[in-house]
């Protein structure tokens, strides 16, 4: 199966739960350490092999594209001032990799901005990454990208892939989290159940469910914010009616495309930090900063 070069990160939300941070500037370029949140979602996308970055956003948001582009005046003067090690930092893109960026029109949810992606995307196969959920870019372990490894089992299996990660059960109801399949749903011990999914580093998934009661939930793994998808999601989108809140919803076409051609779930290596909780923000924040002051970036 041919590699996946494509991905689409949604930044078209309006941040509400980073105001007052997010009132003048969007959230997905709020600072973790010395840079915006968003440059470590696309270093990672990057890292993984996609060569092409679709931002879905809106009017606001053009200050992300921005970012990603190169401000030929500040670069003129920095090396007129001969800062050309700064200057080469802030234009840190490969010349093979392209950011575009698409308006999602209507704020429909988060499967309507996926599927507004389309007509840049077109027929290729993709990945979607959230950007709200930021991956620990400190690791040692090489093997810790996720996207790669999901990007690899999609290229080897023909399966969409979710990344899942184990949560505490006070957690559970803040989630969608994955019912699974075959044998690992067949059993009501959870003890088991656990020890089954340590030794699977991807396998098939049931479907999900949206932030269930602990008592309802079929698992402890919940979508962490990582998807690659065949092509066939848009389809699915396409034909998805908006349901709460009026939003067309990603997981009812996700539902959908297990039905038809399966889909499988990775249990996610490393962490993930919340960048659009304040709480969890202010958390990673810290840990960011205290990285890059110990390697002296």
């Amino acid at each position: 199966m041919k590699k996946i070069t494509h991905a689409v990160i949604p930044v078209a939300g309006f941040g509400t739960r980073m105001l007052p941070l997010s009132k003048s500037v969007p959230k997905e370029l709020l600072p973790l350490g010395n840079r915006p949140a968003i440059h470590y979602v696309v270093e990672e996308a990057v890292a993984a092999g996609i060569k092409h970055i679709v931002l879905v956003g809106h009017a606001q948001k053009s200050a992300i594209e921005n970012y990603f582009d190169i401000n030929a005046e500040l670069d003129n003067q920095l090396r007129h001032k001969g800062k050309d090690e700064l200057a080469d930092s802030l234009n840190w893109l490969p010349e093979d990799v392209t950011v575009s960026m698409i308006r999602q029109g209507k704020a429909l949810g988060l499967g309507h901005a996926v599927l507004a992606a389309r007509p840049i995307i077109g027929k290729h196969d993709f990945a979607v990454l959230l950007p709200d959920v930021v991956l620990d870019p400190f690791t040692t372990d090489m093997s810790a990208n996720n996207l790669a490894f999901m990007l690899d089992a999609f290229a080897t299996d023909g399966y969409s892939q979710i990344l899942v990660d184990k949560v505490a059960d006070k957690d559970v109801h803040k989630y969608g989290i994955a019912r699974l399949d075959e044998k690992l749903s067949d059993t009501n011990d959870t003890n088991d159940t656990n020890e089954e999914i340590n030794t699977n580093a991807s396998f098939k998934v049931a479907g999900f469910v949206e932030k269930p009661n602990l008592a309802d939930a079929p698992s402890n793994l919940a979508v962490v914010g990582r998807y690659v998808f065949s092509n066939h999601i848009f389809d699915y989108l396409a034909s998805t009616k908006a349901s709460v809140g009026g939003e067309i919803q990603l997981t009812d076409a996700i539902d959908a495309l297990i039905d038809a051609y399966g889909v499988q779930v990775t249990i996610m290596r490393g962490n993930s930090y919340d960048a659009g909780d304040m709480r969890s923000y202010m958390q990673a924040f810290i840990y960011f900063a205290e990285q890059q002051l110990a390697n002296n970036e």
